[in-house]
């Protein structure tokens, strides 16, 4: 992972983890605790995903798509997934990072660690079909108004 690759993980506030069963069935799931740890792998918490669990220990191959929703940019990061239980001693090494993160609120029933084999761009598709008038602040501009949000000029 590049310099901005990993930059743009860390901003992230959400990511979506896609997984698949033992017959294909993709299964997509929002998650909000992960880090990169380096520059082949991303640990991300498993908190309330029982079937990325199960869907990671028959098929490993995954997809992990980080998106900013203002600017509509990001990374696809495709790659395997390893779930480490907290009975494995291998779990505090990856679990380390999402501790201040989850805190006491979250519980981490396993962590999932992603090696990345591929990292892939992703864009809206006004930056390809108008690129003369798509720019990262028109879209940011649009996104404000189509979720009513207001910009905190002090913030």
């Amino acid at each position: 992972m590049t310099t901005e690759v990993r930059e743009s993980v860390e901003r992230s506030v959400l990511c979506w983890l896609a997984t698949c069963d033992e017959n294909g069935q993709p299964n997509v799931s929002p998650k909000e605790v992960f880090a990169v740890v380096d520059s082949q792998n991303i640990v991300v918490a498993n908190i309330a995903s029982p079937q990325s669990a199960k869907n990671i220990r028959v098929n490993q191959k995954i997809c992990l798509s980080f998106v900013d929703v203002f600017v509509q940019k990001g990374f696809k990061i495709i790659g395997t997934a390893t779930e480490f239980k907290p009975s494995v001693p291998e779990y505090s090494r990856w679990v380390e990072p999402l501790l201040v993160m989850a805190s006491d609120r979250y519980p981490i029933h396993s962590v999932f660690v992603v090696r990345a084999i591929a990292v892939e761009p992703i864009v809206a598709p006004s930056y390809r079909l108008y690129p003369s008038e798509t720019t990262e602040e028109s879209q940011i501009q649009s996104a404000l108004r189509t979720y009513g949000v207001c910009q905190d000029k002090d913030a």
